[in-house]
Parts: structure tokens; C-alpha cells; sequence
């Protein structure tokens, strides 16, 4: 019963350290992940992964005032960060709502 305790206290820490998202300011180094976002090819602040379980945060798509955690208005110049889509080793990974945005 002891080694399950353990085990599962440990999985329980590697799973909340694998989210690098500061639930109290919704940023990652920094850069709040609100705002008008800018989808490019290489040189990306951020490398997302698009789950549809269990993400590190909930983005809703709006076409105006992304201000809150989680809502993104999609740009094509002078956006608040990048991010680039990959299917492996992203630096955090998100799911598309329509409500509900933000770190879970």
C-alpha cells in the first residue's frame, strides 16, 4: 500500500510539472497566453500541440479583446506572441472551446 501511495504522489508531481503555464498570471516566461496570436513556420515563441483531452489550456478563438486567459484572436501582423503547431515535444498543449478558456 506504501509503494502505491508513492508511486502515485510521484505521478501526481510529474504530471503538474509537465504543465509550464503559470496558472496565476496564464504566462509562460512572461508572455501572457491572451491576446492576438500569429501562427508561423519556424522561429516561434511558443510550439503548441492540439489535444482533445487533458490540454495544458483551453483556447477560444475570438475576432476581438482577447484579453482573458485563453482567448486568442488570430493575426497576420503585430501579434502578442507566435506559436507554431508540432505533433511532438510542443511546449504546451492546448484544446479549442468555444467557452470556458483558459488553464484548467
Amino acid at each position: 500500500m506504501k509503494k502505491v501511495l508513492t508511486v502515485f504522489l510521484l505521478s501526481a508531481a510529474v504530471l503538474s510539472a509537465a504543465n509550464p503555464i503559470d496558472k496565476k498570471s496564464c504566462s509562460i516566461n512572461g508572455i501572457k497566453l491572451a491576446g492576438k496570436v500569429k501562427v508561423v513556420k519556424s522561429f516561434a515563441d511558443f510550439e503548441v500541440k492540439i489535444v482533445s483531452s487533458f490540454p495544458d489550456i483551453e483556447v477560444k478563438k475570438v475576432k476581438s479583446f482577447p484579453d482573458d486567459c485563453g482567448e486568442w484572436q488570430f493575426v497576420e501582423s503585430f501579434p502578442d506572441f507566435t506559436i507554431k503547431y508540432v505533433d511532438s515535444f510542443p511546449d504546451f498543449t492546448i484544446r479549442m472551446t468555444d467557452s470556458f478558456p483558459g488553464v484548467k
